[in-house]
């Protein structure tokens, strides 16, 4: 089957807005020579195609065989980046120090040194400005090249200057190095595990998490040294399911912003995952007014030009957003207002297949499950957690277990107790075990559910009413809580012995709490 995620230059096309389509066509036919037109005709072709198929673009372009075609989409990916990199040159503090250090340099080697001292003084200043040290870095080394090679008496300590503001960056740079690999190596490893399984993971992350911290951490004042420690503090503390630690330092990440808003611009990226992160941690501690407050302040943002410059903050704002509303239904309870995003959310993901991975779509999918569950259309719950089960995929680990879990619960919901005795029930434990993902709140629910098929109907609901006092005993404990963060197993089973709808049971926790 073709397929548009195996040819670079067809996913490069395929992103391309149409004032950026109109701006290389005018670039090309403006710089390029008449034998270079052919890269038009292979941009057309390629333009028009749903998907990529190299057999089907050779028929379409005439006078062009095979054994040119891959030179041929070469120049062209390199032209595209040209233009792409004209057109957006100034929409980014990086680019715009490229360009002054490229102007620099190239005055310098015209032995205009004067000049070039003069571009790198203003790009220094620009670097300053928006801790752009990595640059700096680059900009004192030239200056330092020009000061060793000639005199030019620019003024008196020059090289007692330059030595001091090197190693001082050098100095920064080592310290955002070991806090953003820090921030990078917990990530990882949420993405790959989920939340803390037990006390063995707990004090590996601390052990590591220690280890790495840099001395004198809390002391730090640089913007990037802090932006790196604040999103590291998130990352241990979300793993540990330190709700109220991941809260405090996902405030502190956005309060650097609010202290220098015109980092925004520069950072947006950082901007909206700090925004993504203080939602989750509103809604892990059930700030409901603080939840909706943020949401509100995200979608305002979401609206502005800035995060809608480039594809990957629309896109990352889509995920965000929309998954903090999937988050809101289930906290509130209101899961078939939230199954009313579902058509919107299936067709954003097919029209930004090239910007969205595969964690997020598995993200997307448990919840379109978990709003299924709660309002109790159990077969539709299986078809979206089988595309979770179904991905072999080397990741959340965690929502792998869940996913099995639900699946299993969705089929007792549906009474198909002989799939369940026969080989479900055991498929799912051995998964889970494997996984080192058992929990007491977990090993009670396969009692229960081994037992429940052999009791009478009238017994059953005594059962329920047991289990639901034992479940109730581990609803503060930090390592059992990890069950209830991915599934409301309490209001289920409280669902089933109140004879309510899951729905109603959450919605009228939501209103009690918005009394209080």
């Amino acid at each position: 089957m073709p397929n548009r995620t195996q040819d670079p230059l067809f996913q490069l096309i395929k992103s391309l807005q149409k004032s950026e389509k109109r701006h290389f066509k005018l670039y090309i036919k403006r710089n390029s020579a008449k034998d270079d037109l052919k890269i038009i005709q292979l941009f057309d072709a390629m333009e028009k195609m749903v998907d990529f198929d190299e057999k089907t673009l050779l028929k379409k372009l005439s006078g062009i065989e095979k054994p040119q075609l891959a030179n041929l989409k070469t120049h062209l990916y390199k032209q595209l980046l040209s233009s792409l990199r004209l057109l957006k040159s100034t929409e980014s503090i990086d680019m715009q120090l490229h360009e002054q250090l490229d102007h620099a340099r190239i005055l310098y080697n015209k032995g205009l040194y004067h000049q070039s001292l003069k571009i790198l003084d203003r790009a220094k200043d620009i670097a300053h400005q928006y801790h752009q040290d990595s640059f700096l870095i680059q900009i004192i080394s030239l200056e330092k090249k020009i000061e060793t090679l000639h005199i030019t008496r620019s003024m008196q300590d020059r090289a007692e200057q330059l030595t001091a503001e090197a190693n001082h960056v050098n100095e920064k740079r080592r310290v955002i190095t070991q806090l953003s690999n820090l921030a990078l190596q917990l990530y990882s490893w949420y993405v790959k595990n989920g939340h803390a399984r037990n006390e063995a993971d707990e004090k590996g992350i601390k052990t590591f998490f220690k280890a790495e911290l840099p001395e004198g951490a809390g002391r730090l004042q640089g913007f990037y040294e802090r932006l790196y420690l604040y999103q590291s503090y998130c990352w241990y503390a979300f793993i540990r399911q330190d709700f109220l630690m991941y809260y405090r330092y996902s405030q502190q990440w956005l309060n650097l912003f609010e202290e220098e808003p015109g980092m925004i611009e520069v950072e947006t990226g950082h901007y909206i995952k700090g925004l993504h992160n203080l939602l989750n941690a509103h809604f892990d501690l059930r700030n409901y007014r603080k939840f909706g407050e943020t949401l509100t302040k995200f979608e305002s943002f979401a609206a502005t030009e800035l995060p809608n410059r480039h594809d990957i903050f629309r896109v990352h704002s889509f995920i965000y957003i929309t998954s903090a509303k999937l988050n809101q239904h289930l906290m509130q309870g209101t899961f078939q207002e939230g199954l009313k995003m579902v058509p919107y959310i299936e067709q954003q993901i097919a029209e930004n297949a090239l910007y969205i991975d595969q964690h997020r779509i598995l993200v997307f999918n448990y919840k379109i499950a978990t709003l299924y569950f709660g309002s109790g259309d159990y077969n539709t719950c299986i078809d979206y957690l089988r595309r979770i089960i179904n991905d072999h995929v080397d990741l959340r680990n965690d929502l792998q277990c869940y996913a099995r879990l639900l699946h299993l619960i969705a089929h007792y919901e549906l009474g198909n107790a002989e799939l369940i005795e026969t080989s479900l029930i055991k498929s799912v434990y051995r998964f889970m075990a494997k996984m080192d993902n058992l929990t007491v709140v977990e090993e009670e629910m396969f009692r229960f559910l081994r037992n429940s098929f052999q009791m009478p109907a009238k017994e059953v609901k005594t059962a329920l009413k047991e289990f639901l006092q034992k479940i109730k005993l581990y609803e503060k404990s930090r390592f059992e809580t990890r069950a209830f963060a991915y599934l409301d197993v309490i209001s289920w089973v409280e669902s089933k012995v109140y004879g309510k709808t899951m729905s109603t049971i959450i919605h009228d926790k939501y209103l009690a709490s918005k009394r209080k």
